[in-house]
This record gives C-alpha cells, sequence and structure tokens, in this order.
C-alpha cells in the first residue's frame, strides 16, 4: 500500500534476483506498474528491470554454434527490453562522479540538468533496443559515458524511474532527484 517503491541494489545481478523472486518482486512490481504507481530503481535495482544481465556468464551463449545468438544470464523483471553487459571500459569499476547526459522533457532531473552524479558500477545497459512496435512507450533515457563507453545512467517511463547511479550518494543533486521523485508520490 506505500505510495512509492524503492528498489535499491548493492551486489550482483544474479543474486538480486535470486532475492527478488523470492519474495515475488518481479510480480509485485509489475502489479504497482500496472496501476500507475510509482517505482525506483538505483543501481542493480535499475539493471534487474531489464529482460536479462550476463554478469559472470559472458561469452556463453544459448547456441555456442552462433555467437550472436542471445546471451545466457539471468533473466530479469522485462519491464525494459535489453541486456545488461560488462562495460567495455580499461579501469572497471567506473567508480566516481560523472555528468549525464540528460534526456529532453524529463521530470527526474527537473532543476539538476548539469549536475555530476556518483556511480560504482562494471555493468551496465550499453545498447537500448525499444523495436517501433513495441506496446512500451518511449521512455525518456537519458546517457553518460565511462571512458569512451556510452551507457543508459537514467530511465524515466511514466511511474517507473530508474538510475545507474546513487542518487543518495551523489550530495545536493541526488538529493534534488529523490525530491522529484517523492513529488510524484500520491
Amino acid at each position: 500500500n506505500a505510495d512509492g517503491l524503492l528498489v535499491p541494489g548493492v551486489g550482483a545481478y544474479a543474486a538480486c534476483m535470486e532475492g527478488l523472486r523470492r519474495v515475488q518482486g518481479p510480480r509485485l512490481i509489475g502489479s504497482r506498474l500496472a496501476g500507475g504507481r510509482p517505482v525506483l530503481g538505483i543501481c542493480v535495482g535499475m539493471q534487474i528491470l531489464f529482460d536479462r544481465g550476463v554478469e559472470f556468464a559472458e561469452g556463453v551463449h544459448a547456441d555456442e554454434a552462433d555467437p550472436s545468438a542471445r546471451p545466457v544470464g539471468t533473466p530479469g523483471c522485462g519491464e525494459w527490453p535489453g541486456t545488461v553487459e560488462r562495460l567495455d571500459a580499461k579501469i572497471l569499476p567506473h567508480m566516481g562522479w560523472n555528468t549525464v547526459d540528460v534526456a529532453d522533457g524529463t521530470t527526474m532531473f527537473r532543476g539538476i540538468e548539469d549536475e555530476h552524479f556518483y556511480f560504482v558500477h562494471s555493468y551496465g545497459v550499453r545498447r537500448w533496443e525499444l523495436k517501433a512496435e513495441s506496446r512500451i512507450a518511449a521512455p525518456l533515457v537519458s546517457r553518460a559515458t565511462h571512458e569512451s563507453d556510452s551507457f543508459v545512467a537514467a530511465v524515466e517511463n511514466g511511474p517507473l524511474w530508474a538510475t545507474q547511479f546513487h542518487p543518495e550518494k551523489s550530495g545536493d543533486a541526488g538529493l534534488a532527484l529523490l525530491r522529484n521523485w517523492v513529488g510524484t508520490l500520491a
């Protein structure tokens, strides 16, 4: 009955999904979103909202004879299409302050468009693959870059918001983002 649901994340994708499944988390997230009730995923809490994560399963494919086949990994909640994969950067984890290329029209970043946010991760969604015929309305996708590797830094999709960075560790800018989310609660 809470006005908002926060899905935090620290640790490995598979362990996070295992814990969520034990408490029927994917079903709870889906039913809240179906009712238009706000959900905010942070870090691994954002990653598990996608189709799958390949942490610790890199290079393993559903069809070993075809390396272009879908990678094996841990199924996620499937709220958005996409695979969480290891970043292609020399220095990992990506740890520290970074800017975000903020999507136009976002409520999430209202008043904090040019700020820095704190990231700690080695995995992320590098390719956003939303097909034209998708049932999902086009989300507002904000990106960041570590070295030369671009990845999804935040997504705003109606009542579903998510950040790869940690707003709770991002000082005044992070607090402003959390206030923006709290402002969407009933």
